[in-house]
């Protein structure tokens, strides 16, 4: 986990479903909370009899005709990406409950899925990034502005957290309007550096690919941006670290 909203002075809500912990800004606290459960356990149901969509570190050659939103989307942002298919779990798990909300009737969805968040607001949004031991990027936030939303923000980090990642990368910040690619693109990110030479390379290979908006890729203090990446401000909250949510994560996330 390397990203997290800051909630200027609105009620944060907290919300844990099998080993996922959620932080949420909404009025429809309830119906997102219901939605998590449901499309979770569609999951799991699937993964009961499909081992392989759990444990596969490439995209799969083929899904269930009959396989349930949440699998298919997962499944796409796979192939896009050359992940495995969990890669994206926390993305799209977020995208799907503030869709739900919204058809609720609710102005605004903030959902943070253990550092993956998805955002539909009127209001600005500050996100804070943490790259551990990393000061210069754990001093930055990004300021998404209502006009940008519905936007999804994934971070993975080589130092942090339970997930696999084949690099050595402080932090890979990834945007995009479709959660489970975001997700599954910041971990190709993170995949690929190991130095900072690496950042360059990087940058270029996943704002290739189709659908990711803007990248954010920190090693060490050498930070790199690339695409259309949301504005970059000070992050002067002095309880940032106090915000950090820890949360499990499957082995290829």
């Amino acid at each position: 986990m390397a990203s997290f909203f800051l909630s200027n002075n609105k009620i944060v809500r907290s919300f844990s479903f099998k080993g996922a912990n959620f932080k949420i800004i909404s009025s429809a606290f309830n119906v997102i909370k219901d939605e998590i459960i449901v499309q979770r356990t569609l999951l799991s149901n699937y993964i009961i009899k499909h081992k392989d969509f759990l444990e596969s570190l490439v995209p799969l050659k083929e899904i269930d005709s009959d396989a349930p939103d949440i699998v298919r989307r997962m499944h796409k942002a796979s192939l896009l990406t050359g992940v495995g298919p969990m890669a994206s779990v926390a993305g799209i798990t977020a995208q799907i409950a503030a869709e739900a909300a919204v058809a609720a009737g609710a102005d605004e969805a903030v959902i943070e899925n253990g550092g993956d968040i998805y955002i539909f607001s009127k209001n600005e949004t500050k996100i804070a990034l943490y790259a551990g031991k990393t000061t210069i990027a754990s001093n930055l936030a990004i300021l998404i502005k209502p006009e940008i939303t519905p936007i999804s923000i994934c971070s993975s980090s080589s130092k942090m957290g339970h997930s696999l990642s084949m690099g050595d990368c402080d932090l890979a910040t990834i945007t995009a309007t479709d959660g489970a690619l975001a997700d599954a693109a910041a971990t190709v990110a993170g995949n690929l550096v190991k130095e900072e030479k690496d950042i360059p390379g990087a940058l270029e290979k996943i704002i290739s690919i189709k659908g990711v908006q803007g990248a954010l890729i920190v090693k060490n203090d050498k930070i790199g941006i690339a695409g259309n990446f949301p504005e970059i401000i000070k992050n002067i909250d002095p309880r940032t670290k106090d915000k950090i949510t820890k949360d499990w994560r499957s082995p290829n996330q």
